[in-house]
């Protein structure tokens, strides 16, 4: 049901819009506690091992259980508003954006809407546009999550204003062009390797084992998610070391920090003194938020999407009844 299918006229572009926002809400809750551990180790210039005594974090377990001595359970969830605003957003225009790029495809080019090629394009056009409507909310997420005790920013109007004022509008935008070069690649394989894997988990179970098609969207995602994910990695690191640029003294607590002068600049530096695993740290936290947050947001969203046909069905059916 993910993309337009000509055989199932089923969601319209506003339904589709509607099943990405549900689908990206209920999947930010779920994953945020990932979100925020891979987002510490990313910013980390320490190597993340227990071998170094001025890293502060080592692994998952250990970061999880100094994150909660530090600063409580409710710092798994740091940054959760603006993260909601970025989920629902994205998750709305992204979906609406593949939704009308596949029909358009179907409608005026002789590509099949349902090829994983198209499901690449699109979805990776689809990123891109999302991408941009959201970054702005995203880079408030990355400031929330990164920041430590105390805290430099009170709530999101505090930290709108005070960004606004002291590193004027393009702040917003740190890392933009990162994300745009990464996101449309990384949604492209998801879209794509969820269509292979959906055709593919088609033609492997038979017709009279398809019954638990929730869990198999789940599946696909999931593995979507981790591919895609890995062959991405290093510019999600380089998007979210150019966000935190000019909020370095929140950093402090952490551990070192760095001043990069653009994206280029960011890579030398990571090359020269993390290495080529500093393009990857996070990576473990990171393929496990992906596994999980691609699962349920294609689980979600084909769910709202069935939820929807069903409302529609069920009140059509009233009406020639009646």
């Amino acid at each position: 049901m993910v993309g337009y299918d000509p055989e199932a006229k089923c969601v319209s572009t506003v339904e589709a819009a509607a099943a990405g926002s549900a689908s990206g809400l209920v999947t930010r809750v779920l994953v945020s506690p990932l979100d925020v551990i891979k987002i510490r180790f990313q910013l980390q210039i320490e190597q993340l091992s227990s071998r170094n005594p001025a890293a502060k974090y080592h692994g998952i377990l250990q970061a999880v259980q100094r994150i909660f001595q530090e600063e409580g359970l409710v710092a798994f969830w740091k940054g959760h508003v603006p993260a909601q605003f970025l989920s629902v957003g994205y998750g709305a225009v992204q979906f609406m954006a593949f939704e009308s790029l596949t029909k358009l495809v179907h409608n005026v080019t002789s590509y099949n809407a349902r090829d994983s090629f198209v499901h690449f394009v699109c979805g990776g056009l689809a990123a891109c546009t999302a991408t941009v409507a959201v970054q702005p909310v995203d880079t408030l997420r990355t400031r929330f999550a990164a920041q430590g005790e105390p805290k430099i920013y009170r709530n999101l109007r505090h930290a709108v204003v005070t960004m606004y004022q002291a590193e004027g509008p393009r702040t917003f935008y740190r890392g933009l062009t990162p994300t745009i070069v990464a996101i449309f690649p990384y949604a492209g394989l998801q879209f794509s390797f969820y269509n292979i894997l959906q055709q593919f988990s088609e033609w492997a179970i038979p017709a009279e084992g398809k019954k638990g098609g929730n869990v198999k969207n789940l599946v696909c995602g999931s593995c979507a998610g981790i591919i895609s994910k890995t062959l991405t990695y290093p510019f999600d690191v380089f998007k979210k070391r150019l966000q935190v640029g000019g909020f370095e003294h929140a950093r402090a607590a952490f551990g070192q920090v760095r001043i990069y002068r653009g994206l280029l600049d960011c890579i030398r530096q990571i090359m020269r003194e993390e290495g080529p695993g500093g393009f990857f740290k996070g990576l473990s936290p990171s393929l496990l938020k992906a596994a999980v947050s691609t699962g349920l947001v294609f689980f979600w969203y084909e769910l709202f999407c069935s939820l929807l046909c069903a409302l529609k069905s069920a009140d059509s059916t009233t009406r020639t009844e009646g």
